[in-house]
């Protein structure tokens, strides 16, 4: 599926959020997406990927997209790795730190890729490509409100309140967001 040229006009940034679909799953819908985040890099535009945004943006950076041999849904400790320490997104964030997971796949690093984050059942957590790109496969954005709707929807419970993540994803927008600079 094209994308009708000028659709980035105008943009300053992309953001790809998450959803229960696969990167490997053929919708329209991911389709677009993939040729979008293909644009935006080849623009050197800013992107971010939340969990679906960051397999999609490692499946159109040429990474294979797989299921992880573990589901992870769920608080759980995320570690940065040292180029993390180094980072102007995640640099100066508590190692490990409680975030929240609802995932069932994973994703190879791209090729030119740095590796920022893992965590005891994933690998690859979190990745800068180039100065602009990044990719989050835990859920920062979380919300206690999103955790019930999400519970409810998919007969899962969890606690809505395991950890205060608006820190940390206040750090990550504002840093990403420091890239535009």
């Amino acid at each position: 599926m094209a994308l009708d040229a000028g659709v980035l006009d105008g943009c300053a940034g992309v953001i790809i959020m998450g959803g229960p679909q696969s990167a490997n799953d053929p919708l329209p819908g991911l389709v677009a997406e993939l040729k979008l985040i293909e644009q935006a890099v080849a623009a050197e535009m800013p992107v971010l990927g939340i969990c679906l945004g960051a397999q999609l943006i490692a499946k159109a950076l040429g990474a294979r997209v797989y299921c992880n041999p573990e589901k992870e849904i769920g608080w759980a400790p995320v570690y940065f790795t040292e180029a993390a320490g180094r980072d102007p997104v995640f640099g100066g964030v508590d190692s490990p730190s409680i975030v929240f997971q609802w995932h069932g796949d994973t994703f190879d690093l791209p090729a030119g890729a740095e590796w920022l984050a893992y965590s005891d059942k994933c690998l690859h957590q979190a990745y800068r490509f180039g100065p602009n790109v990044y990719g989050v496969q835990f859920h920062p954005e979380i919300t206690p409100e999103m955790i019930v709707d999400w519970s409810a929807e998919f007969d899962v419970p969890l606690d809505p309140h395991g950890a205060d993540t608006e820190p940390l994803a206040r750090r990550i927008l504002e840093g990403w967001l420091s890239v535009f600079r």
